[in-house]
């Protein structure tokens, strides 16, 4: 009897002592709690910050570039990149951007299809806290930006404007391929009829066209252009992909004396400099990888609440058939 009575004290003793032991919780060591470890490893896979990135069509090697040297620098802050396609239509980049605000964007790096247009995003993305980067070409309303990253744009006219009065001295007809809702165009185009219109030997602008910033379009427009101006001297071009529709109109209608100028240093129009034979005279190049970067390290910055540049003008330069080899033709400079 004595012998049972000590073994069920025993059993009721082990049972408590258990039962201590599984009640344990959030003491001693953090090996004691399970929890605290768990909720650290979840917040380490959160990303940092959620950036958006629209610009005007992604179709276009510069942008492509331009995206893939921003998502780099993104994604080594441990950041993460949404990234739409409007191809080139204002009213999809806005429903875009409608998209990535209830994606809860932090910040968005944006090149807009239409400058004017584009005015109702940037309320509703201020109105959401949502820091704007803009990169390229400037949207109309700048007071809603709160950075920008891009080229000397009218510069980079003004030199394909002095490199055709050196190239014909004695001056002549022009023709520009433009697209007036993107304002890096605009200011291109203006940059180069100032420096023309310094020549001593008058240059005359005979023909110009809205391309909409499209190939096919472009391509129409050159071909038309060319046929009512047999003895046209030059083509200036807002941008390298209208350039190479410019080409490509001059091999169809057989014109081999017009000078074509374009924008941007494409590895296309560049090996295009290295033949013997061809109307592209020079391209004034700009870098959508250091663009792309300086973009992606500025939105950081604002992010993190360091100091950051306001504005941010990256240097352009002319390539042509005689410094091409310098720059490389598989790549962007």
């Amino acid at each position: 009897m004595l012998r049972k009575k000590i073994s069920l004290l025993l059993a009721v003793l082990l049972v408590c002592m258990l039962g201590m032991t599984a009640c344990k919780k959030d003491v001693g060591t953090p090996e004691d709690n399970a929890t605290a470890e768990e909720d650290t490893d979840e917040n380490a896979d959160q990303e940092k910050y959620l950036i958006g990135f629209s610009v005007i069509d992604m179709e276009n090697p510069y942008f492509i570039t331009l995206e893939s040297a921003t998502r780099e620098v993104v994604e080594a802050d441990d950041s993460t990149l949404i990234t739409k396609d409007p191809g080139g239509n204002a009213d999809k980049q806005a429903k875009q951007i409608d998209e990535m605000i209830k994606d809860g964007i932090n910040a968005i790096i944006l090149s807009p299809v239409d400058w004017e247009k584009i005015t109702p995003s940037l309320k509703k993305l201020k109105d959401a806290g949502v820091k704007i980067i803009n990169v390229d070409t400037q949207v109309k309303e700048m007071s809603y930006v709160d950075a920008y990253v891009g080229s000397d744009n009218k510069n980079a006219g003004y030199i394909c404007g002095e490199d055709l009065i050196k190239k014909s001295p004695d001056g002549g007809t022009v023709a520009i391929l433009e697209c007036p809702t993107q304002n890096s165009m605009n200011e291109r185009i203006t940059g180069f009829e100032e420096a023309i219109s310094k020549a001593e030997k008058g240059f005359e602008v005979v023909d110009r066209a809205d391309t909409k910033g499209k190939f096919n379009k472009a391509l129409k427009a050159a071909e038309k252009m060319l046929k009512k101006y047999p003895n046209l001297t030059a083509i200036m071009c807002g941008n390298d992909q209208l350039a190479v529709a410019a080409k490509t109109a001059v091999n169809v209608v057989g014109n081999d004396k017009v000078l074509i100028y374009g924008v941007d240093g494409s590895p296309d129009i560049k090996k295009e400099l290295k033949k013997r034979e061809n109307q592209i005279v020079g391209t004034a190049a700009q870098s959508p990888i250091n663009i792309g970067k300086k973009a992606a390290e500025t939105a950081d910055n604002i992010l993190d609440g360091n100091d950051y540049e306001k504005e941010v003008y990256e240097e352009v330069f002319m390539i042509n058939k005689d410094n091409v080899d310098m720059y490389g033709t598989d790549g962007w400079q």
